[in-house]
């Protein structure tokens, strides 16, 4: 049989780690090159291990992206890391993320000690270096070889510019074994297009609202189905019901707005991100629900998808 991959091609896991707010689902989607993390300005925006896919003609990366990594203060919050550590049980390398805007701190220490235990080698990445200058990038440099001396490269990036993406890929290629592809060669994700939607949804939901919210909102898509166009002409159109489930009254009001505003320019974000994931035209109809403290409650955790 003749495979349509070299002899010597190669394709592993590589999880991507980091404090919340590291940068590294804008680093997993870049990396993809499609958005499939969702990113959000606030810290523990990411509640799912997202596998990202990047195909080359040498080889096959799969990304795991982990939910940043917190003291849990809920049962949320202790299921979050469980998933951590699980996706990093057999992973082939790690890629630590380090903002080049901040200092190394003890979140930092504590993921280090934490990935050191998989004995994979480990890439430091300094993530967001756009936001520093060239002077204070190279004492960042010393200050992360300081931290610890044995990360397998120090690699710094800006996802957002696209500088040195594909050279980290190939970093992280060489250190994958000898495989055939683990996906198929087209693949870019093994998330549902279900979970994608959701989770475009969910960062709709987030922008620009206040800091009690990031983990107070989940969703549910309830239905989707394809609907003829009035007249019947032209591609149906496919409806999707959500629900968005909050946690108390008071954040039903902040995610629908006054009169209803806030919630239409959901819509109307998450709509055109689902237009253009799918390539087709969307109807989006999204209910919002209050789920008394879900967070704390495993039947309603269940129920959400955790």
């Amino acid at each position: 049989m003749n495979n349509s991959w070299p002899d010597d091609f190669r394709a592993g896991f590589t999880a991507i780690v980091g404090r919340p707010n590291a940068g590294k689902s804008t680093l997993t989607n870049a990396l993809v090159g499609q958005k499939i993390a969702i990113t959000a300005n606030q810290p523990e925006t990411t509640r799912r291990v997202i596998r990202g896919i990047v195909n080359r003609d040498v080889g096959q990366l799969i990304l795991v992206d982990t939910p940043g990594l917190h003291r849990p203060r809920t049962l949320l919050g202790e299921r979050l890391n469980d998933m951590v550590h699980e996706s990093l049980a057999d992973v082939d390398c790690v890629a630590l993320c380090l903002p080049a805007d901040e200092k190394i701190g003890p979140g930092d220490r504590f993921l280090l000690n934490l990935v050191k235990q998989t004995k994979a080698p480990i890439i430091a990445v300094i993530t967001k270096c756009d936001k520093i200058s060239r002077e204070a990038l190279a004492t960042k440099l010393i200050a992360v070889n300081e931290f610890y001396a044995d990360f397998a490269e120090i690699v710094p990036i800006s996802a957002i510019q696209g500088e040195q993406t594909e050279l980290l890929i190939s970093l992280l290629l060489e250190r994958m074994p000898l495989s055939p592809p683990l996906y198929p060669r087209d693949a870019v994700t093994d998330e549902t297009e279900e979970d994608l939607i959701a989770e475009m949804i969910r960062e709709a939901s987030l922008s620009d609202v206040r800091h009690e919210l990031p983990h107070s909102i989940a969703v549910v898509i309830e239905e989707m189905e394809e609907r003829e166009r009035a007249g019947g002409k032209g591609e149906p159109i496919l409806a999707i019901h959500a629900s968005v489930f909050v946690e108390r009254d008071s954040q039903k009001g902040i995610v629908i707005g006054t009169g209803g505003a806030r919630l239409k320019k959901v819509g109307q974000e998450a709509r055109h991100n689902i237009e253009r994931l799918l390539g087709r035209p969307v109807y989006l109809d999204i209910r919002v629900k209050v789920a008394k403290d879900w967070q704390r409650n495993p039947k309603l955790l269940g129920r959400l998808g955790f």
